[in-house]
């Protein structure tokens, strides 16, 4: 995992708009844009930024183009951020 990516992809309130967005589901690059008061070329980059942070997946349907969530990178990311603080549900109870 390229964590250095990924950060960039979430240091961006775009960026992380639209993966709020995706996880209520899978949305054309159309829909995604509509939520947003910037360019098509803007969200298209947006989206290019997180696809390649491997946070989200796209698929195309005839000329549309689907995008969803990637939910394993944002585990990997929970898990490191999780060790890098040292702390575990372990340690709580004690």
């Amino acid at each position: 995992m390229a964590i250095q990516h990924t950060l960039k992809a979430l240091s961006d309130p775009i960026r992380r708009e639209i993966l709020n967005l995706l996880k209520k589901g899978r949305m054309s690059a159309g829909e995604i844009t509509e939520k947003f008061p910037v360019t098509a070329a803007s969200i298209s980059r947006h989206l290019s930024v997180l696809r390649e942070a491997d946070l989200i997946r796209d698929t195309r349907e005839g000329k549309f183009i689907f995008y969803e969530l990637n939910t394993s990178v944002l585990e990997e990311i929970m898990l490191w951020i999780t060790d890098l603080k040292g702390e575990t549900d372990n340690d709580k109870e004690e």
